[in-house]
């Protein structure tokens, strides 16, 4: 038995299919746990149930969901209870950010109504659909739950082109929050990760960051050299997806059974900004 003892735990993690949620999917693996992998990308969902599985005792499976659709949320929680018979804990990690300019004189990379919406749907209404679905199955079993909202260090604050995602990221932290009040009586705990600047994942895209570095009036070349520069850490280094893992691990189990209603920042000791 692993001092988390999660041994055949039930989790989902949304959003688990690359970059942290991959991570934290190998990390509940490793310690014994039931992965749930949802992902919009069957392909790389698939490759991700592979990986996860040479890494531990635990076991993984892959659905494929659109976390803005409740009904492809409701049937994941149902296929995931029909899998392991239970879910003991959500890991809230699906999200995006589309880099946009409030006022764009130039026309090019403008906030549009659009996108907006978009980036809400995933990062808002996507955890609240999560949540909710999670939360109906805990209480319904009568053995309560965890459900682990990923936020940003950076998420009440944001930068240049980034405010529809700071402000998503703000929403999360808030509903993590307002959730833990209500859920707290029931068995249910509630708490946020906001991991600050990690190595790099390989999942920004060039369009992605051209529209970065356009929105903060740099080149790419110095974008670039800005994320690698640890000059604001003072731990002098930049985090370790295996670290995001590591918290959520514990954060899931028991050892951490009075963590509740908070956000934690993993950041290295950088303040937001």
């Amino acid at each position: 038995m692993s001092w988390t003892n999660l041994e055949n735990k039930v989790v989902v993690v949304t959003g688990g299919a690359a970059g942290i949620g991959l991570a934290v999917v190998k990390g509940l693996v490793e310690v014994g746990a039931q992965v749930m992998i949802a992902d919009f990308s069957e392909e790389a969902g698939f490759r991700a149930v592979e990986e996860a599985h040479s890494d531990g005792s635990g076991q993984a499976d892959f659905y494929k969901c659109d976390v803005t659709s409740k009904k492809d949320v409701d049937a994941l929680i149902e296929a995931t209870v029909q899998k392991w018979g239970t879910v003991d804990a959500l890991v809230n990690n699906a999200g995006i950010n589309v880099p946009r300019l409030l006022v764009d004189p130039a026309g090019k990379e403008e906030l549009t109504e659009e996108i907006w919406d978009k980036v809400f749907a995933v990062n808002v209404k996507g955890q609240f659909l999560c949540a909710q679905a999670a939360a109906r199955q805990m209480l319904a079993s009568g053995r309560g739950g965890v459900l682990i909202n990923m936020s940003s260090e950076s998420g009440l604050e944001g930068s240049e082109g980034q405010s529809v995602y700071a402000a998503t990221k703000a929403a999360n932290q808030n509903m993590t929050r307002s959730w833990a009040k209500e859920l707290g009586d029931q068995g249910i705990r509630i708490v946020g990760v906001a991991p600050g600047i990690m190595e790099t994942t390989g999942m920004r895209s060039e369009s992605y960051e051209a529209s970065l570095a356009y929105t903060r009036g740099i080149s790419v070349e110095d974008l670039r050299a800005k994320y690698g520069s640890t000059s604001s850490i003072p731990l002098g280094r930049s985090g370790k997806l295996s670290e995001v893992a590591d918290l959520v691990v514990f954060l899931v189990s028991e050892r951490a059974s009075y963590l509740h209603g908070t956000t934690i920042n993993l950041s290295g000791g950088k303040s937001r900004g």
